[in-house]
């Protein structure tokens, strides 16, 4: 283990497959590559990619930081299920951040923090410095009237530094004790298929 703690960040809740590696202070390695579809496959492969580009491996790694949306249900689960098992097996934490959570880092409080839910909606949440609001489904109409500031995936970072950012601070908190579990807000649009779906234990 390295006397800093390293945290290998990544994010598939999106139409990306994206990972940093934070070491201390410092983002020592990102990669961001945008995809619709395929991060099942390509997430492990990048993983590699990111440590090798720091020249480390598995075993320098303190905890895992893993985005666990909302965001594509699919991805959602890629990530967070890929972030137990590497917890488990490597014998680190893995700590979940949620996609309005890592967008909003950074940014001066308060702000609103606006994902699109697409069908005239967004995932919302405000964030302040006497406390947040619980992620929400709201229109369009309903955050054209925010009051405040707000961001948008136009107007911040990528999301793989922030989650490792967060991860960071929560990991020197002790704020570990919870598994990572996806945050998905609203029902997913597809119809059930008729095989039951792995559960993701609590």
């Amino acid at each position: 283990m390295r006397p800093d703690p390293v945290i290998l960040a990544f994010d598939t809740s999106a139409a990306h497959c994206a990972a940093a590696l934070l070491c201390g202070d410092t983002i020592v390695a990102e990669k961001h590559e945008d995809m619709a579809k395929g991060q099942a496959e390509r997430l492990f492969p990048l993983l590699e990619e990111v440590l090798a580009d720091a020249d480390m491996a598995w075993s320098d790694l303190s905890a895992i930081g893993v985005g666990v949306g909302p965001g594509n249900f699919t991805g959602i689960r890629i990530s967070v299920s890929a972030a137990r098992g590497l917890a488990l097996s490597l014998g680190v934490p893995a700590i979940g951040v949620s996609s309005l959570e890592a967008q909003a880092h950074g940014t001066p409080r308060p702000v609103w923090s606006l994902i699109d839910a697409r069908r005239d909606h967004v995932y919302a949440q405000h964030f302040a410095e006497n406390g947040d609001t619980s992620p929400s489904l709201i229109t369009c109409t309903e955050a054209d009237v925010l009051s405040g500031d707000r961001v948008g995936p136009e107007t911040t970072t990528p999301p793989a530094p922030a989650i490792a950012r967060i991860a960071a601070e929560r990991l020197h908190a002790g704020d570990v004790s919870d598994r990572p579990a996806p945050l998905y807000i609203r029902s997913a649009d597809a119809a059930p298929p008729r095989d039951p779906a792995p559960v993701i234990l609590p």
